[in-house]
C-alpha cells in the first residue's frame, strides 16, 4: 500500500503526487485556498478568505500605520513609513541607489555586483524579475510536456512495431516514425506560437527569444495598469475625503459666522437701549 501524506490545510491524507509542491495542500484546499497576489506588496499569498486581499504582513502595518503610500523607486504602495517600501528600503541600505530597470524603464532595479543573480544576464526590478521567471517555468512546464508526450508517442509505436513482424514490422516502422514525425510539429507548434518572427522553437532559445520578453512586457503591463488603477482610485478617494472636509468647514465656517453676527446684533441693540437710558436718566436729572 503507498504511504499517504497529510494536506498541511485540512490535515486529510492523500498520495504524494495529490499534494501540490512546497505548500503540500490537496486539490480541494488549492481551490478553497489559492495563491494570490497582495493588494499592497505584490508578493503571494495563500489567501484565507474571498474578502481577504491583503497578506498579513501588510494587514498588520495597516492597523499599526495605516494606508500605505507609493513607494517613490517602484511605485508599489507599499510605503507604510516615509516615501520607500521596506522591500526598496532594504535594498538601498545593502546594494545602494537603484538603477533603471532594463524592461520596465522604472528606477527601481538594484545591482547587487553579482551577475548569477541576475536574470539572463538583465539588470531587473523586482516585479520584472517575478513575472520572467514565470514565462520561464511556464516553458520549460510546456517543454516538458512536450518531451514526454513525445517519449510517449515513440514507445508507443516501437511497442507496436516489435510486436509485428516480416516486412509488416517495416512498413509499420515507416508507418511509426512518418507518424512521429507528424506528432511533433503538432506539439512544436505551441511552443512556435511563442517567438513572434515566425522561426521555430529551439529550447536552447527559448530563454532570449522574443516571445518571452514580449510575455514579460504583458505581464508587466497587466501589473503596472492595475497598480495604476489602485493608485487612481485612491486619489479619487482622497479627493472625495478633502471635497467632504472642505464642505465640513464651509458648513461651520458659515455657521460660526451668523453666531458672529446675531451676537453683534444683539450686542449693538443692548448699547443702544443702554445709551437710550442713560440719554433719559441724564435728561430727568437736569430738569
Amino acid at each position: 500500500m503507498a504511504a499517504l501524506y497529510a494536506c498541511t490545510k485540512c490535515h486529510q491524507r492523500f498520495p504524494f503526487e495529490a499534494l501540490s509542491q512546497g505548500q503540500q495542500l490537496c486539490k480541494e484546499c488549492r481551490i478553497a485556498h489559492p495563491v494570490v497576489k497582495c493588494t499592497y506588496c505584490r508578493t503571494e499569498y495563500q489567501q484565507e478568505s474571498k474578502t481577504n486581499t491583503i497578506c498579513k504582513k501588510c494587514a498588520q502595518n495597516v492597523q499599526l500605520y495605516g494606508t500605505p503610500k507609493p513607494c517613490q523607486y517602484c511605485n508599489i504602495i507599499a510605503a507604510f513609513i516615509g516615501n520607500k517600501c521596506q522591500r526598496c528600503t532594504n535594498s538601498e541600505k545593502k546594494y545602494g541607489p537603484p538603477y533603471s530597470c532594463e524592461q520596465c524603464k522604472q528606477q527601481c532595479a538594484f545591482d547587487r555586483k553579482d551577475d548569477r543573480k541576475k536574470v539572463d544576464g538583465k539588470l531587473l526590478c523586482w516585479l520584472c524579475t517575478l513575472s520572467y521567471k514565470r514565462v520561464l517555468q511556464k516553458t520549460k512546464e510546456q517543454r516538458k510536456h512536450l518531451s514526454s508526450s513525445s517519449r510517449a508517442s515513440h514507445q508507443e509505436k516501437e511497442q507496436y512495431s516489435r510486436l509485428s513482424g516480416g516486412s509488416h514490422y517495416n512498413s509499420q516502422k515507416t508507418l511509426s516514425t512518418s507518424s512521429i514525425q507528424n506528432e511533433i510539429p503538432k506539439k512544436k507548434s505551441k511552443f512556435e506560437s511563442i517567438t513572434t518572427n515566425g522561426d521555430s522553437f529551439s529550447p536552447d532559445l527559448a530563454l532570449d527569444s522574443p516571445g518571452t520578453d514580449h510575455f514579460v512586457i504583458i505581464a508587466q503591463l497587466k501589473e503596472e495598469v492595475a497598480t495604476l488603477k489602485k493608485m487612481l482610485h485612491q486619489k479619487d478617494q482622497m479627493i472625495l475625503e478633502k471635497e467632504k472636509k472642505i464642505t465640513e468647514l464651509k458648513a461651520d465656517f458659515q455657521y460660526q459666522e451668523s453666531q458672529m453676527r446675531a451676537k453683534m446684533n444683539q450686542m449693538e441693540k443692548t448699547h443702544k437701549e443702554v445709551t437710550e437710558q442713560l440719554q433719559a436718566l441724564c435728561s430727568f436729572v437736569e430738569d
